[in-house]
């Protein structure tokens, strides 16, 4: 559940912002009712920017180039006037709609100018307002048990920096109270035993945790993130429950195999050669397919990993701040102990990973970098969780999920040869097309009738919306995803 707002000079912060006056130059767009497409998308413009763009930096990923100034709500316009309903979001990172009034509010105010004018290295000279810019932005939201919070670059750095403390504190429980000694300091350096000691973090199958040089070996989706980069062998993973759909009619099978999974992590924590300081896992793999597990296999990983003396690290860099239905996906766990930390980033804007006390370095400098986050980036998550509490967005992302998912479920039926495994919780949703080869005409086609998807995996086609998505988008999208099912199943399979 969200947290209410903590005390009464967080209130009247939150207070003051919302009624302050309106700043000059805030987006006075209207949002469309529907989406307008001129050209094909992409079009002339978007290739006209992107080979510009090909001449500085590599634009094979490059969709199509965006307008972020005609970009409005729920709408994403393109170089060449296009405008499409956006249920992908900068990869889930948008949250509460383009060129939100409330945010641009955020970004044009004198707090914000002198944050961009000054940024500090934060562990050492923070500004005198910091603490009342984290409770306000983070703390209000944070999960329950985890009293602090380390704000870092993005999302691989806020797991990679989730790893060395979970490191640290391994180290520092198996030292006790005795300080490292001369020849641990000594072999550090040349990167060796006992001051650089072979302990692991386990991940599992199919998880995707960042592709920065430690975080990558936690990172299990695809052989392209990894390939060419030296990894930490013994770093182990334990498999991850391949869930069969719909969820009613496989029960048993489901449950079976997430009792498999769960006795293999027991295993590999209590018989792995080296020692697991801790294991991480998403609430969902949104990278590796949007694959589930229920609540039953998260609360027994949370046991194992009580009873074997490892940390649990929740990864909700895709996941938090409501998409699922609730602030953190992990609530709806039901844990009886909470994890020991959790990773954020994307949605609120700002990255980082919350925690105890108890994760503290024992020395000044040890988890650390110049600048530990960013200011402005932390006032803008400041003005998204003012807008998603303050608008109800999480009880709307439930609503409108609710109402997504019952027509998703119908079409699956009439296309089943092209729409399968549906499932998600709030509306962070998925299915699943046959082949690689279709998910990609699928989300072609979308584009070409206004609507901006995407993929994750190999053959999930992901909705990754705003929050403030409502019946009336869904309504527009639903429109144009049967018309492309129609004109492919026409298509591939032609009636006589």
């Amino acid at each position: 559940m969200i947290r209410a707002i903590r005390g009464a000079s967080a209130a009247a912060r939150v207070a003051r912002r919302a009624g302050g006056v309106q700043a000059r130059g805030v987006s006075d767009l209207a949002e469309p009712s529907e989406p307008h497409v001129a050209t094909a998308v992409p079009g002339p413009q978007s290739a006209r920017v992107l080979q510009e763009l090909g001449q500085l930096q590599d634009t094979r990923a490059a969709v199509f180039a965006a307008d972020y100034e005609k970009s409005v709500g729920n709408y994403i316009a393109d170089a060449d006037g296009n405008v499409l309903l956006d249920m992908y979001c900068q990869i889930a990172s948008i949250p509460v709609g383009y060129n939100n009034p409330r945010v641009l509010r955020a970004a044009q105010g004198p707090e914000m100018a002198r944050a961009l004018a000054n940024r500090p290295a934060l562990g050492v000279f923070p500004p005198r307002d910091w603490a009342g810019v984290l409770r306000d932005a983070f703390m209000r939201v944070a999960p329950r048990g985890l009293d602090m919070v380390f704000t870092t670059a993005h999302g691989s750095d806020a797991n990679e920096l989730a790893y060395k403390a979970a490191l640290m504190h391994h180290a520092r429980t198996c030292r006790g109270a005795r300080a490292a000694s001369e020849r641990e300091l000594a072999s550090v350096m040349d990167n060796q035993a006992p001051g650089a000691p072979d302990v692991a973090i386990l991940s599992f199958s199919r998880g995707f945790h960042g592709r920065t040089f430690g975080a990558l070996s936690t990172t299990r989706s695809k052989a392209l993130h990894k390939l060419d980069i030296p990894a930490f062998a013994s770093w182990p993973r334990a498999p991850f429950p391949q869930l069969r759909y719909p969820l009613d009619k496989h029960a048993g099978a489901n449950a079976q195999e997430e009792k498999r999974c769960v006795e293999a992590l027991e295993r590999i924590l209590r018989t792995h050669p080296v020692p697991v300081a801790a294991v991480i896992v998403e609430p969902v793999q949104s990278e590796g397919g949007d694959r589930h597990a229920s609540a039953e296999f998260f609360r027994a990983v949370r046991s194992v990993t009580s009873e074997c003396g490892v940390l649990m690290i929740v990864d909700e860099v895709q996941t938090g701040c409501g998409a699922t239905g609730s602030f953190w996906a992990h609530e709806q766990w039901g844990l009886q102990a909470p994890p020991d930390m959790v990773t954020f980033s994307k949605k609120m804007q700002a990255a980082g990973f919350y925690h105890t006390r108890a994760l503290v370095p024992d020395q000044a400098y040890r988890n650390f970098n110049t600048w530990l986050g960013d200011p402005p980036r932390a006032l803008i998550a400041r003005a998204i969780v003012d807008e998603v509490l303050g608008q109800g967005l999480v009880a709307q992302v439930r609503a409108t999920g609710a109402y997504l998912l019952s027509h998703l479920q119908p079409l699956a039926i009439r296309y089943h040869r092209l729409v399968q495994n549906v499932r998600g919780a709030g509306t962070f949703l998925a299915f699943d097309c046959p082949t690689a080869e279709l998910r990609a005409e699928l989300l072609h086609l979308l584009r070409q009738e206004g609507v901006n998807m995407g993929g994750s995996g190999e053959l999930a086609v992901r909705f990754r919306p705003m929050l403030t998505l409502a019946k009336p988008h869904v309504n527009v999208f639903l429109t144009r995803l049967e018309s492309v099912l129609n004109k492919m199943d026409q298509k591939h399979w032609p009636r006589a």
